[in-house]
């Protein structure tokens, strides 16, 4: 099935979504603060021969959605290349049905990249590899670091309030540390996907 005009049109501007957001807005405002975009990046999008259209699938409770949005968001901005509209995912099953990560999982944020005859030319789900071998390393750290925190797959409900705060506590600092490397690996791997189907 190809995504229509009319479909398309249905989605929120990157405004909108922020506009509607329940939860994690102040979150996703940090992170487009933290957002620069790369000189590389910005003239690879801006000397696209036409503009894309990109439909994205998110949901504001997601973490990855909140951290990678962003991006994309400011690389629409500066380049003036990108139309972006964003569907909720449990609001369109029948789209991201169609752009499961490994197959199986309905992972977000989805980027959906179409000419402008909607014909798709390329996809990214979720977040860089890089960033998940990263985040994995850095957790199985803390939990080396304080046993307190018991082994790294048990339920973490089941530790006690203080530990659990200072868990979580551990993590984020862990993700904002790792923010500028996240960003630069979604903006590489953004620009290697438009360079390459802009070569079609």
């Amino acid at each position: 099935m190809t995504i229509t005009a009319e479909r398309f049109a249905q989605g929120l501007t990157y405004d909108a979504f922020k506009a509607g957001m329940s939860r994690n807005r102040e979150r996703l405002e940090a992170n487009e603060a933290r957002v620069v975009i790369d000189e590389e990046t910005r003239r690879a999008f801006r000397s696209l021969a036409r503009p894309l259209r990109v439909l994205v699938l998110a949901e504001d409770w997601c973490g990855d959605v909140i951290a990678n949005l962003p991006v994309l968001g400011a690389l629409a901005r500066e380049s003036g290349t990108l139309d972006v509209r964003v569907f909720y995912r449990d609001q369109n099953l029948d789209l991201i049905d169609r752009w499961l990560n490994q197959g199986k999982y309905r992972s977000i944020p989805v980027f959906v990249f179409h000419d402008e005859d909607f014909r798709e030319l390329g996809h990214w789900i979720e977040r860089p590899a890089a960033v998940t071998e990263l985040r994995a390393r850095k957790r199985a750290e803390i939990f080396a670091s304080h046993p307190e925190f018991g082994p790294p797959d048990a339920p973490v409900d089941q530790l006690p309030d203080h530990v659990r705060a200072a868990l979580q506590a551990e993590l984020q600092r862990m993700r904002d540390e790792m923010t500028p490397f996240a960003n630069a690996e979604v903006q590489r791997e953004l620009r290697e996907l438009v360079v390459r189907v802009a070569a079609r």
